[in-house]
């Protein structure tokens, strides 16, 4: 039997194009969304579309970096990330804006921004098929769509009010195009602050580049100009699900031992969280 539209699909069509085709529209027909030439995509029985072709960048999250991600998120530690980027995104949008979510994992920030944007629609885009499985279902008002952030974005130009990029990788060249010239790019990253104690204790934790900053500036500077920082930057217990799920959801899983995590006595009661969120205009 075939798929049906998800809603909030249907509310996002209008801004996808054909990958293959890059400017052709994208309609929904059997189970699939089609473009006139007949390229075809699969909508999975998850909600999401799939619109990736031939080999990607990274398979992204794993089931299991997906689930920890998940359970650790639904404790609030992160709660205070997610409303400063929702916030710089409300500040600078109207209620019936388009929000795109670049590398969106779960969906956690993207339902984030739309709770403060009663009337918008949001459109999540990542690599992970098990993360885009709880992103299609992170909010009324979010579609997903598996894509590569490294390639060129399947949207029309000019579609977003705003981008959202939170601990995910960026492609500036792509976030301009697809942004109004009104529009805000939000980007959310650590500094090298976070999760310093657990980094301490797990030396084989993947590290935080100090020059991390300089990159960013470097890579956005010729397609968009800063307008405000905030620092978001607290305390939050951690019990040792908690550290385990932590360390899970990151790249960090593959070098950490499963018996160093294991080890209440390796593992801080606490742990500081410490990002940068940024709200920029196009130039």
């Amino acid at each position: 039997m075939p798929v049906k539209l998800p809603p909030a699909l249907q509310l996002s069509l209008g801004l996808l194009r054909c990958p293959t085709c890059r400017t052709r529209r994208l309609h929904p027909g059997r189970g699939a969304l089609r473009c006139p030439v007949g390229h075809t995509f699969d909508i999975a029985r998850h909600g999401y579309a799939g619109l990736l072709t031939g080999t990607r960048a990274t398979s992204g999250d794993d089931t299991a970096m997906v689930q920890a991600r998940n359970r650790f998120l639904s404790t609030g530690a992160y709660a205070p990330i997610r409303d400063a980027g929702a916030r710089l995104a409300a500040d600078a949008a109207a209620e019936q804006a388009t929000v795109v979510d670049v590398g969106c994992g779960t969906g956690y920030y993207l339902a984030g921004v739309l709770d403060r944007l009663p009337g918008a629609r949001g459109l999540g885009l990542d690599t992970s098929v098990r993360a885009l499985r709880s992103a299609a279902r992170a909010h009324d008002r979010a579609a997903a769509v598996a894509w590569d952030v490294f390639r060129p974005l399947p949207l029309a130009d000019g579609v977003a009010d705003v981008v959202l990029d939170v601990f995910a990788p960026r492609n500036p060249a792509e976030f301009h195009r697809v942004l109004r010239p009104t529009g805000r790019l939000i980007v959310v990253r650590p500094t090298p602050r976070h999760l310093v104690e657990l980094r301490d204790r797990l030396p084989a934790m993947v590290t935080i580049d100090p020059a991390k900053e300089q990159r960013l500036h470097r890579a956005l500077d010729p397609f968009f100009e800063g307008i405000v920082t905030e620092q978001v930057e607290y305390t939050a217990p951690l019990t040792r699900p908690d550290a385990q799920d932590l360390v899970t959801m990151t790249p960090s899983a593959r070098h950490v031992s499963r018996a160093d995590l294991n080890d209440d006595g390796l593992l801080p009661d606490e742990v500081t969280v410490s990002a940068l969120a940024t709200a920029y205009q196009p130039r």
